[in-house]
């Protein structure tokens, strides 16, 4: 990634600092959207998973059929804890209350599967109310505050949570949304940090550290809450996420500043070299996003179906996969726990992989960025939607099954230098601007994907029913692959251009700054 004659000999380059710290941005991100849906199990009264009445010696029982296991575990099913209670409890017709041994792991509150549900969904519609501003603001006033306070902010209230509780449940769901609206401010504002501060020939990697770093906190966020609750109790479970999201702002401020010429260590030779790799398609001028002219660009429409369709497949393998492989597959939940996370892994290590080979390609420029962007989309969209096809005609064998997911997901980590990467191509003044747009949209997808699930499945759960929901999505993925083939672009549009106020003292106005064709 780093170029040896750009740097003093024995200086860590800061924009290899700056890439670090947009992962463990990522990171804490994540953990602080998931960290809930554990926490919450532990928070409230178990519910009773089901009972069978009987006759033993004449005597009407009933017997109530709870979990053994001695330690908690992670119900991949939903995304929660699995209490330990006694094996099974009997009670007589005098004795219809059924009350299951809960461990102690904090105070507990009566809220029912409604409020919990509320508790849950209030972070993404805070999430979807600054996605879209988020861009704009980073682009006006810069992205080392917003995402500073953003995560300085989430720690002070995260730190709340068991405060929140004991008031009551609209509190909870009230912090929530709030978290939601701060992380809102995360992602698209990295890609404006990225504009900035990441050469050309180096952004695909940067954008792989956006995923990777989001599935690794998701991946160790779920045994990470567990593992504090078991052993210190769930108010632990917010406050170190808290610690952690505090940590992350303060060192933010430390080592990341808005561009590398407000940075305050940086070498001549690295800001040199920054500043000249983006020739004069990056201006230094403040200006406002030419939306009707955004919005009218087919290649930038191209890139929103294209990135909706990898996020719709994403979510939809994020909350549909673990019940898949139980409740189809038939594997017990701790398998299934281990299982659903193969795709996420395999995605993380492949964008990293497809990262270096597309900063390859360009800085050997062995193709141009268009058909870099296009070529790559039959790993990042094409293959997916094979697999996913033949999923369901093939896979009737359980490994092969999940192979085959493990595959579709596997590949999809090429978007690193297709959807992700591409509006940094299309207007790198504006790039925190596009992605917050097709962040807003592609969130939907969170909503959509359990929709379509849930309407398949409703009378009955087998894999004929989720033939129908494997095809629909191998549809998303490769209908959105051919347009994103035939319209997309990665030149830099002509709308990027800012043309430079003319200074006071000069009689004529200064040209406006012209875009590079990629």
């Amino acid at each position: 990634m780093i170029i040896n004659s750009d740097i003093i000999p024995g200086a860590i380059p800061k924009r290899l600092i700056v890439t670090i710290m947009i992962f463990m941005a990522c990171t804490a991100s994540f953990m602080l959207r998931v960290h809930m849906s554990i926490n919450l199990l532990a928070m409230v009264q178990p519910t009773v998973r089901g009972t069978n009445h009987t006759t033993i010696n004449g005597i009407a029982t009933t017997a109530t059929t709870v979990t053994s296991e001695p330690l908690v575990t992670l119900d991949v099913t939903n995304g929660s804890l699995l209490l330990p209670f006694n094996d099974t409890q009997y009670g007589d017709d005098n004795d219809d209350q059924v009350t299951p041994l809960v461990p102690d792991f904090g105070p507990r509150y009566d809220w029912s599967q409604t409020v919990q549900s509320h508790i849950l969904g209030a972070y993404f519609y805070g999430y979807l109310l600054t996605s879209l501003p988020a861009g704009p603001l980073a682009e006006r006033y810069g992205p080392q505050r917003l995402i500073g306070y953003s995560f300085l902010l989430s720690a002070i209230v995260t730190a709340l949570f068991p405060l929140f509780a004991m008031v009551d449940a609209s509190a909870i769901i009230a912090g929530r949304f709030l978290i939601g609206v701060l992380s809102g401010c995360v992602y698209p504002t990295l890609h404006n940090v990225i504009s900035r501060w990441i050469p050309p020939n180096e952004k695909s990697k940067a954008v792989a550290c956006i995923s990777g770093g989001s599935t690794f906190g998701t991946v160790i966020t779920w045994p990470f809450a567990g593992l504090l609750t078991e052993h210190l109790g769930w108010v632990y479970a917010f406050y170190v996420p808290a610690l952690i999201s505090a940590l992350v702002g303060i060192v933010w401020f430390w080592l990341v500043s808005d561009s590398p010429s407000e940075h305050k260590t940086i070498t001549k030779e690295e800001r040199d070299f920054i500043e000249s790799s983006f020739g004069d398609t990056v201006s230094k001028v403040k200006a406002r996003p030419p939306l009707a002219k955004v919005l009218t660009s087919l290649p930038f429409l191209a890139l929103i179906l294209a990135h909706y369709a990898s996020f719709w497949g994403l979510n939809f393998f994020v909350t549909q996969a673990p019940k898949f492989i139980n409740e189809v597959l038939g594997f017990k939940l701790a398998n299934a726990g281990f299982l659903s996370s193969l795709p996420y892994v395999a995605r993380m290590f492949s964008g990293f992989l497809f990262g270096y080979i597309g900063d390859l390609l360009r800085r050997k420029q062995l193709m141009s960025v268009t058909s870099l962007r296009k070529s790559f989309t039959v790993f990042s969209h094409f293959l997916p939607g094979a697999f996913l096809i033949a999923l369901p005609f093939i896979a009737r064998d359980p490994i092969v099954t999940v192979s085959c997911i493990v595959a579709c997901l596997g590949f999809n980590g090429a978007s690193t230098i297709t959807n992700l990467v591409n509006a940094q191509d299309l207007a790198p003044n504006f790039a925190a601007t596009l992605y917050g747009l097709m962040n807003f949209l592609a969130t939907t997808a969170g909503f959509l994907a359990p929709m379509l699930v849930a309407f398949f499945t409703k009378e009955k759960n087998t894999m004929d029913e989720w033939k129908y929901v494997f095809l629909i999505t191998a549809g998303i993925y490769i209908l959105s692959g051919i347009i994103f083939t035939v319209f997309g672009s990665g030149k830099v549009q002509k709308w990027n251009e800012i043309k430079e106020q003319p200074a006071e003292s000069s009689p004529t106005p200064t040209p406006a700054v012209q875009s590079v064709r990629l």
